[in-house]
C-alpha cells in the first residue's frame, strides 16, 4: 500500500516543489494540499493520511499549534515539521507537541523522501543540522555541574564502539553526529551515497535503534562520538 501524504505550506511554489519530489516516489501518494493550520485540521479529518508535512510559519494557525491539535484529536497522526529555523528551541517545542520529524527547508530531495519513509514506519527523523545542534545542547547540559577544569567536553574520553561497529561504521557514526547528510558523509569519506546508506542501515541494526537521530543520541550518551 502507498503512504498517503498531506502537504501544508502557505508558499505555493515551495509546496508544489515538495509535491513534485514526492510524486517521483512510487510508494507515495499526495492526497491533499493546504496553506494554513486550520485547513490542515480539515484535510486530515477528511483524508486520514499516513503522514502530514507541515510548515511551521503560516497565517491564521501556525504549524506547531496545528500539530498540537492534530495529535490531541488523533494521537497516531505522524507529522513532519518544515522550518527555516535550526535553533534547538524551535525544534524542542515542535517535538513536544508530538511531531515525529523536523526538516529544514534547505533539505535535499533524498532527505525529504527518507524522512517520510522513516516517519511512516513509526520512527523519528531530524534534519542532520538540527541533530547536531541538539547534540551540542545535550552535551552542554550534561556537562553542567561536572567538576572538570576548563571545557568539560574536552575532558570526555571518546571510546569508539569497535565491539559492535567496524572502523568505517564508527567514522560514519561520527559524521552523523557532526550533522552531515548522506551526501556530506560520502564526500568526506570518498564513498558513494549508496554505500553510506548501507553503512547507516548496518549501524542502526547493530545499535538496535530505529533511526539516525536515536543512533546519535545513544552514541553521545555512551561517549562514542565527539561533539565538535
Amino acid at each position: 500500500m502507498k503512504t498517503s501524504i498531506v502537504i501544508i505550506d502557505d508558499h505555493q511554489l515551495f509546496r508544489e516543489g515538495v509535491k513534485r519530489i514526492l510524486d517521483f516516489e512510487a510508494s507515495f501518494t499526495v492526497v491533499a494540499e493546504g496553506d494554513d493550520g486550520e485547513e490542515a485540521l480539515h484535510l486530515v479529518e477528511k483524508h486520514n493520511p499516513d503522514v502530514v508535512i507541515m510548515d511551521i510559519n503560516m497565517p491564521h494557525m501556525n504549524g506547531v499549534e496545528a500539530t498540537k491539535q492534530l495529535i490531541e484529536a488523533r494521537p497516531n497522526t505522524k507529522v513532519i515539521i518544515l522550518s527555516i529555523h535550526d535553533d534547538e528551541n524551535y525544534v524542542t517545542h515542535a517535538l513536544k507537541t508530538g511531531a515525529s520529524g523536523y526538516l529544514l527547508k534547505e533539505m535535499d530531495a533524498d532527505s525529504l523522501v527518507e524522512a517520510v519513509k522513516v516517519v511512516a514506519d513509526g520512527g523519528s527523523y531530524l534534519h542532520p543540522k538540527v541533530t547536531h545542534n541538539l547534540v551540542k545542547e545535550y552535551r552542554r547540559l550534561s556537562a553542567v555541574g561536572q567538576p572538570t577544569i576548563g571545557n568539560p567536553s574536552l575532558a570526555v574520553e571518546i571510546r569508539r564502539p569497535l565491539h559492535i561497529l567496524t572502523r568505517r561504521e564508527c567514522e560514519v557514526l561520527q559524521l552523523l553526529a557532526d550533522g552531515k547528510s548522506n551526501r556530506g558523509i560520502g564526500d568526506a569519506l570518498y564513498i558513494s551515497e549508496k554505500t553510506v546508506k548501507n553503512h547507516v542501515s548496518n549501524i542502526l541494526q547493530k545499535m538496535n535503534v530505529n533511526d539516525r537521530t536515536q543512533a546519535v543520541v545513544v552514541a553521545i550518551k555512551n561517549g562514542w562520538v565527539e561533539v565538535r
